[in-house]
């Protein structure tokens, strides 16, 4: 499957948001002074398990999202350079077959 520019780049910086917002979340959660959080003891409640479980699943998949993303980018780079390599190759084989019609 080939990604086109603008879904490659959106892919790759939703996996670099995902890695900013969701490692800010699990910052926050663990700081969490309100006791949804922690309970009196300091023990972490179920609000914190689950939500430590979601930060957790979205990261990995955003990682996977922006990995994806980042390899369409690179796909389409290299195709880039492979082209205007092909190009110049071209152009030096057509420069020789008018040097020998001469």
């Amino acid at each position: 499957m080939k990604l086109s520019r603008p879904v490659s780049w959106f892919l790759l910086a939703f996996g670099v948001w995902s890695w900013f917002i969701w490692i800010t979340f699990v910052k926050n959660l663990w700081k969490d002074g309100s006791g949804l959080a922690f309970d009196d003891a300091g023990d972490p409640t179920a609000y914190f398990w689950v939500h430590l479980l979601l930060a957790i699943t979205s990261f990995l998949l955003g990682t996977v999202v922006g990995v994806i993303g980042l390899r369409g980018v690179r796909a389409l780079r290299r195709e880039g350079r492979d082209g205007r390599d092909a190009r110049a190759e071209a152009d030096r084989d057509i420069r020789d077959i008018r040097d020998n019609r001469d």
